[in-house]
């Protein structure tokens, strides 16, 4: 992040100079509207002009942010549609420059996401924010949310938002990292089936190569001995069997993931494994990786390209 970055966050953040010398009943009588889940009262007020020119104005304690953001917070479905269709602004950001669908995700309210979703919101987040929605989703093992998230677009090889200085093994680690460390198998594989890379879940070329010893996936399930099952999702998904370094005391025969290592450096990959490889990447550099279903070829094939036998 530069200055002009830091600029533009504050200046998106000021108050509206009108908004400052207007007395506050307005917000407040909006913000308690939200606070009781009272859908029905929020209506009425957003009728009038008077407070509707409110509706994206930020207050509150704590964290100050617009009614949408306070009711994503709290999970109030109802208060969310309506805000949503009196024109709140989907995207709109508190003081930490996180938007509504941020504040939905991290709370783990699955309808509020969904519907924010569906009213246009950005899937990864606002750009000034250091974390993504998809980093929180992973991290939780929200896997009905993460779902939600990567099917409309989401990028799953999304990184932390660290200026260049820091660059460090923590920069370039993504939502595969977390869901492994963190033990979600069902994120872990969901991930990788919408195209998260393998290797480091990190694309950035540049900030790979700032980094003096990055870590790939398979060193990192080694590191946090991850089940088996990690290893073997990530050698089906492609990653490369000959870039992780394996220390001689976890050389045993008796580490099931280190054996599956072993034997896929062995063994070569079939050619229907290839094929499958070829087929995926070629569907995720058109960014559409989720359409397989629409290949005209036997449904067997459409199970085996989507790892499901």
């Amino acid at each position: 992040m530069n200055l002009m970055d830091i600029t533009k966050i504050f200046s998106l953040l000021q108050p509206e100079k009108e908004e400052e010398d207007t007395n506050t009943g307005e917000k407040q009588a909006l913000n308690q509207a939200v606070y009781d889940n009272d859908s029905h009262t929020l209506d009425q007020l957003l009728r009038q002009e008077r407070y509707k020119r409110f509706i994206n104005s930020r207050s509150g304690w704590g964290v100050p942010g617009t009614p949408l953001r306070l009711a994503a917070s709290y999970g109030h479905l109802s208060c969310v549609q309506v805000l949503l269709a009196h024109g709140a602004d989907v995207d709109s950001l508190d003081v930490k420059a996180q938007t509504p669908l941020f504040t939905a995700v991290s709370h783990g309210h699955l309808d509020c996401v969904r519907v924010l979703l569906e009213a246009g919101a950005c899937p990864g987040g606002s750009i000034y924010n250091n974390c993504s929605p998809v980093l929180t989703a992973a991290r939780d093992g929200a896997i009905a949310i993460l779902q939600e998230l990567l099917g409309h677009g989401a990028e799953p090889n999304v990184k932390a938002k660290l200026p260049v200085w820091a660059s460090n093994i923590a920069s370039c680690s993504g939502p595969l990292y977390l869901a492994a460390v963190y033990g979600h198998l069902d994120c872990f594989r969901l991930l990788l089936l919408y195209g998260a890379d393998p290797d480091y879940n990190c694309t950035d070329k540049g900030l790979l190569a700032r980094v003096p010893r990055p870590r790939t996936l398979l060193d990192i399930c080694f590191h946090h001995n991850c089940a088996p099952e990690y290893i073997q999702l990530l050698i089906d998904f492609g990653a490369n069997v000959y870039l992780p370094s394996l220390p001689l005391d976890q050389t045993s025969h008796d580490d099931k993931g280190v054996t599956l290592l072993i034997q896929a450096r062995a063994t070569p990959r079939s050619l229907l494994s290839q094929a499958r490889l070829v087929i995926r990447r070629a569907l995720r550099q058109t960014c559409q990786p989720q359409a397989i279903d629409q290949l005209e070829i036997p449904p067997v094939l459409i199970s085996y390209l989507k790892h499901q036998t």
